[in-house]
């Protein structure tokens, strides 16, 4: 019997040893947990190495880069908008006809001649609305320049506070003047409509071509992808603008004499040539009347023109 009972137990123990995985389904758990980690470690193989914040800082500055090369040439229709305008294209075309239509006719009242009224019409239709252009932009740029420290500012203390960022920029599209209302209420229509914030933030350069619309643009989307201290970036970035501003200041005011002298002399020849018509026109009547005073008041002409584009380079200071 104890024979018998020992043998009992002992075939019990070895079934129970090779049965009890199969029955209970311990061997199918373990072949799926296995399975589930071999699967696990291939897709972390093919997945490849996290990037690190120095990667995604240097991508999002290279696709800054190369999206800036690609629209180096400006359409009309961006450069009206960037002017502030509301206009077409058909009636950009319009308006430059009708000028250059006004201006020949003028100058064919003024000067009598074909030749002249000709010129004065192409000056009309293709240099003065694109002088207007470049007028209304260049002043655009100025006023948002101003107020574009501001509104950083702006955005920092309300991150500080607790805000999201989109929040910060409704409050800007409330409260801060024009043009800057208008850039910032564009950026939320567009995040609205399902791109990322730090895209939208991008595309503000290409509404204001500035630099310090590029700095913020980058300083958002790199945030946006890599993280960090928000507030403490757009600190950063608001004392580089205001530096950037006094600069500029600083700059203009040493320039001031330069660019008084420049405007005398410039404007020193057509003061002489009145005076001179005025006190005796039958000795400067020359110039208008005969063919070689003609050829020489046109070369002056050519020659001022060349003079004081070369003393508008020299006073220019790019930074």
């Amino acid at each position: 019997m104890a024979v018998f009972f020992l043998a009992a137990v002992a075939f019990g123990g070895v079934a129970y040893v090779f049965l009890y995985p199969i029955l209970s389904g311990e061997k199918k758990a373990e072949a799926r947990m296995a399975s589930v980690a071999k699967a696990e470690v291939v897709s972390r193989a093919t997945r490849g190495p996290q990037k690190s914040r120095r990667d995604i800082i240097e991508n999002t500055l290279k696709d800054f880069d190369e999206r800036h090369k690609k629209s180096t040439r400006v359409p009309l229709t961006v450069k009206i908008a960037r002017a502030g305008l509301k206009w077409s294209k058909r009636q950009y075309f319009l308006i430059s006809a009708g000028i250059g239509v006004g201006m020949f006719f003028l100058g064919l009242f003024m000067a009598g001649g074909l030749l002249p009224a000709l010129g004065f019409g192409f000056a009309g239709a293709f240099g003065l609305p694109y002088w207007l252009l470049s007028f209304l932009m260049k002043r655009r740029e100025n006023k948002f320049l101003n107020a574009f420290p501001d509104a950083v500012d702006i955005i920092t203390r309300g991150i500080k506070a607790g805000l999201p960022l989109l929040d910060c920029m409704k409050m800007i599209t409330i409260e801060a003047p024009e043009p800057l209302k208008t850039e910032f209420r564009t950026i939320v229509e567009t995040q609205a409509i399902g791109i990322p914030l730090g895209e939208a933030c991008g595309k503000l350069y290409e509404n204001m071509p500035l630099p310090e619309a590029n700095f913020f643009g980058i300083v958002i989307s790199i945030q946006q992808k890599a993280g960090g201290n928000l507030s403490e970036a757009l600190g950063n970035l608001s004392r580089v603008l205001r530096d950037r501003k006094k600069m500029k200041a600083k700059i203009q005011a040493m320039s001031q004499e330069a660019k008084a002298s420049a405007s005398i002399i410039g404007a020193l020849p057509l003061a002489v040539m009145t005076m001179v018509y005025i006190t005796s026109p039958v000795y400067i009547s020359l110039l208008f009347t005969e063919p070689l005073g003609n050829v020489m008041l046109a070369c002056s002409a050519a020659w001022m023109f060349m003079g004081v584009m070369v003393m508008k380079k020299m006073i220019n200071f790019d930074f």
